[in-house]
């Protein structure tokens, strides 16, 4: 009995000590409520940000239990698409985006470096058409396979700032340089 109560302390205070510091978060679990398919594969590569490539297209399918949340998203021109990025295989604290300058090393979270300790992907895309639950979509950036977490509508009232600050950051990033657009073999 003595055994049994000893083993019960040492067991709660590792659990109590496991659940000091970051890990007094609980842990976060998403379900995709769909999937991409296109022809990008991990060995084709694709464009990093697909809003600036009009003509790639693919699909979403979304899963039949979300399907009815799909109500009234065809009022919609453009959506946002948030993605597990599915092959990244690690994440880096700091990160050289490939257009950008060679003297900046940037901080994974100034970057859109798909290299993240939560691996979550954000496109907007252009939603063309949807029949039957699947979302017939142009200027894709997300792997064949990709799944598929979360859709919310396009709005430019507060999905589109100006700000002339995160303009310049933009061009020291790279964001308008033709390998930027196209390439994707940083994912790995």
């Amino acid at each position: 009995m003595l055994k049994r109560i000893f083993l019960f302390l040492i067991v709660n205070s590792l659990i109590v000590y496991s659940m000091s510091g970051q890990d007094t978060i609980q842990q976060i679990i998403y379900k995709p409520i769909g999937v991409f398919h296109n022809s990008f594969t991990p060995q084709t590569g694709a464009p990093r940000q697909g809003i600036l490539m009009p003509e790639t297209r693919g699909t979403i399918e979304i899963f039949p239990p979300y399907r009815s949340a799909l109500k009234t998203l065809s009022f919609f021109e453009y959506i946002i698409v948030l993605f597990h990025f599915s092959e990244v295989e690690r994440w880096e604290p700091t990160v050289n985006p490939p257009a950008s300058t060679e003297e900046h090393d940037f901080g994974l979270f100034s970057t859109r470096s798909p290299k993240r300790p939560n691996p979550i992907g954000l496109s907007i895309v252009k939603l063309e058409k949807i029949e039957e639950g699947i979302l017939y979509i142009s200027g894709v950036d997300a792997f064949d396979g990709t799944p598929v977490l979360d859709i919310k509508p396009y709005l430019p009232s507060v999905d589109c700032v100006k700000s002339i600050q995160n303009e310049i950051m933009e061009k020291e990033l790279g964001h308008h340089d033709e390998n930027f657009i196209s390439d994707s073999t940083f994912y790995k």
